[in-house]
């Protein structure tokens, strides 16, 4: 097959479109053919090296794939089925797994980071990741939606008990994870705030966000406090880090929810904790989500109630190009490689 791997770390120069060897049948595996996969910014970490984190070289990248059943192992889903994938990896065994907590595996990986993903022709999958798409949504689309709209849900319903009254600040709302947890938001009844780059603000508003804050200049916390009439945001949105940690505290009404699940400026940050118990603030964690819980905002793209946004589709051999892309932070919403005709 025809794919694109790194045989060492470094910049985008490093990928190469080349032959690798097929993935083989297994037991308890699909075999997929790849029509198209989304970039995420694990794939730019992965490329120029995690500390103390190895990969297994060469490597393929690539979380969010969508394609056609070639095979499964049992034969449970027929050949041509055209699927999403899950990505996220579960032992199925332990504790976590057998309580439907499976993003809390003691195993658990992603797709594309300790194995090969979807930067290729072919993918070996567990069956149990396959996801039927309608034939109302396109293989571009389908890969645009798992890991980011998983990502948000998992912050706003799971971990922040999103509810009809709330208010929500998400931060770079042109981003991935931005992108998606607007739409999911606002489809959830809240009442939604975002930050942006001043060039993306249109884009972001048009998404619904009620109004859209400068992400680089001023200080958005303040300007969340007046949209709400000086109470702040019940829910933070949060995946920057380090540049935007205080102002993001400071956003949030009494009782309010912080939910991270991202670092991408740094991973130091700092709270005052007078601040923290006498307003009873939240700070949440969160990474993925579940199977069962992909399953459910799926339903929500299924039915047209949300769609990711698609920036720019690169075929496979320009991978490099569209890294390039994303590491510039040029796009608006979800780069996608397209596999195949």
């Amino acid at each position: 097959m025809k794919a694109v791997r790194f045989h060492q770390h470094g910049g985008p120069e490093v990928l190469r479109f080349e032959d690798a060897p097929d993935p083989q049948a297994a037991s308890g595996r699909a075999l997929v053919r790849v029509r198209a996969c989304a970039l995420n910014h694990l794939d730019l970490w992965q490329r120029r090296g995690i500390e103390r984190i190895p990969l297994p070289l060469p490597h393929i990248s690539g979380s969010d794939v969508a394609g056609e059943v070639v095979s499964t192992s049992d034969g449970s889903v027929p050949p041509g089925t055209r699927v999403m994938l899950q990505p996220g990896l579960r032992c199925g065994e332990c504790p976590e797994c057998q309580s439907l907590r499976d993003n809390h595996c003691v195993r658990y990986d992603v797709l594309g980071f300790q194995s090969d993903g979807g930067y290729a022709e072919l993918i070996s999958i567990p069956i149990d990741n396959l996801i039927p798409i309608p034939g109302n949504v396109d293989f571009i689309t389908a890969a645009a939606f798992p890991l980011t709209f998983l990502t948000a849900w998992h912050m706003l319903v799971t971990r922040a008990g999103i509810g009809a009254y709330d208010t929500v600040l998400v931060l770079a709302g042109g981003s991935g994870v931005g992108q998606a947890a607007i739409q999911l938001a606002r489809v959830l009844g809240a009442r939604v705030f975002a930050t942006s780059a001043p060039d993306k603000m249109d884009r972001t508003r048009a998404l619904g966000a009620e109004a859209v804050f400068d992400h680089y200049a001023g200080d958005y916390s303040k300007e969340a406090k007046r949209a709400t009439g000086g109470r702040g945001v019940d829910i933070v949105i949060e995946h920057v880090g380090e540049a935007t940690w205080d102002r993001s505290v400071r956003a949030l009404a009494s009782g309010g929810r912080l939910v991270t699940c991202g670092a991408t400026t740094g991973a130091r940050a700092a709270i005052d904790l007078r601040h923290l118990f006498a307003r009873q603030l939240s700070l949440l964690g969160s990474y993925m989500g579940t199977f069962a819980e992909l399953r459910e905002a799926a339903a929500l793209l299924f039915d047209g109630r949300v769609r990711p946004v698609v920036d720019e589709v690169f075929p496979l051999a320009r991978a490099a190009d569209a890294q390039r892309r994303l590491e510039d932070k040029a796009q608006f919403g979800k780069i996608v490689l397209q596999v195949g005709h």
